[in-house]
């Protein structure tokens, strides 16, 4: 599996620790920035994660802000992007499972870094189970 993640200035210190965790199980890591604390555009990192996943550079994408509200926003501009913002492991699950969602949003000021891998290891064990989810998932896009 390859993970594409970004995030904002808000997000860095939890994105580099989820880089550092994430190579250290052997997940190849595609790092589309922001790379400083400096103050940075949430939606040019959420573009750039939806455009990876699209283009299959990514298996899926996982992306952080402050509230994670803005950068999925412009994550799910993109046709084919799902993108769930999830801050405890049940919403990750059911995000995988019911929504069949591509990229994990993660808010970076309201979610510990323990609390971050438990959504991530989360995000990435479960599978869609299509079947009535399927249908519904069909009605997202317009």
């Amino acid at each position: 599996m390859d993970i594409t993640i970004g995030c904002d200035h808000a997000g860095f210190d939890l994105k580099l620790f989820l880089v550092h965790y994430l190579k250290d199980k052997g997940i190849k890591i595609n790092d589309e920035g922001c790379y400083s604390k400096e103050s940075a555009d949430y939606a040019d990192f959420g573009h750039a994660v939806a455009r990876s996943v699209i283009d299959g550079s990514g298996t899926v994408g996982i992306l952080i802000c402050g509230s994670g509200n803005g950068i999925s926003m412009a994550a799910n501009k993109h046709k084919g992007i799902r993108a769930a913002l999830c801050w405890i492991p049940e919403i990750a699950v059911l995000a995988r499972k019911h929504n069949d969602a591509n990229v994990l949003v993660l808010p970076g000021r309201f979610i510990t870094h323990e609390d971050a891998v438990t959504c991530v290891e989360a995000f990435l064990t479960e599978q869609f189970e299509g079947g009535r989810h399927l249908l519904r998932v069909n009605k997202i896009e317009l």
